[in-house]
């Protein structure tokens, strides 16, 4: 026998039963922990992407301050709603932005001798980062509109603020055509500047 190995041997019960299946004194188990984490990240995509957003938010309102036993303000719970909202978009942007290289592309990186590592960064990323850059930047401008639903919870963002102008003045055409004005120049400068992102990425 191989020096050492007879430790496995003797506690051959204990890895196996215990830490790879999780059934024994102690709590865990390697497929105890795999088998969920699968099931539910897989929900996790699909369960957000099919909800509003305005869920997500008021969701955030009122479940956070009562799990964690305290007020939340209205900055936080936001800015967790959004994040948890869109990376389940954002993950699937990425996913079909690296399966859009071509194989053939990782094939002749592995053949000249680049390790995995080497592989992603250099030849997958690079291509992948431009097939992505549309579907990104037609999410960052959905994002960015979206923040306007935070002014539901009282978060003070450009919406909220037209609204508290509204209620004193009472102009609500001239304030409502102004924030929309905004949000078009920003969501446009985002589009034309990543038309030119993507002109720079593509071959001469």
């Amino acid at each position: 026998m191989i020096s050492g190995l007879d430790v496995i041997w003797r506690n051959l019960p204990f890895l196996m039963i215990q830490g790879f299946l999780g059934f024994g004194q102690f709590v865990g188990g390697t497929i105890r922990l795999a088998i969920p984490a699968i099931v539910l990240g897989f929900l996790y995509v699909e369960f957000f992407r099919g909800v509003p957003l305005v869920m997500v938010i008021f969701w955030m309102w009122f479940v956070v301050p009562i799990a964690l036993h305290r007020p939340i303000p209205e900055f936080w719970v936001a800015l967790t709603a959004f994040v948890i909202f869109e990376a389940a978009y954002l993950g699937e942007i990425v996913r079909a932005g690296v399966q859009s290289v071509a194989r053939g592309q990782v094939e002749a990186a592995t053949a000249v001798g680049l390790s995995g590592t080497q592989t992603m960064l250099f030849v997958v990323l690079p291509q992948a980062l431009k097939n992505m850059i549309p579907s990104l930047v037609t999410q960052f401008i959905v994002l960015f509109k979206d923040t306007s639903l935070a002014s539901i919870i009282g978060f003070m963002d450009l919406t909220k603020a037209a609204q508290v102008v509204n209620n004193r003045e009472v102009r609500p055409f001239a304030l409502y055509l102004f924030i929309a004005v905004v949000y078009w120049v920003c969501t446009y400068s985002m589009s034309r500047y990543a038309r030119y992102v993507e002109q720079r990425l593509s071959p001469a």
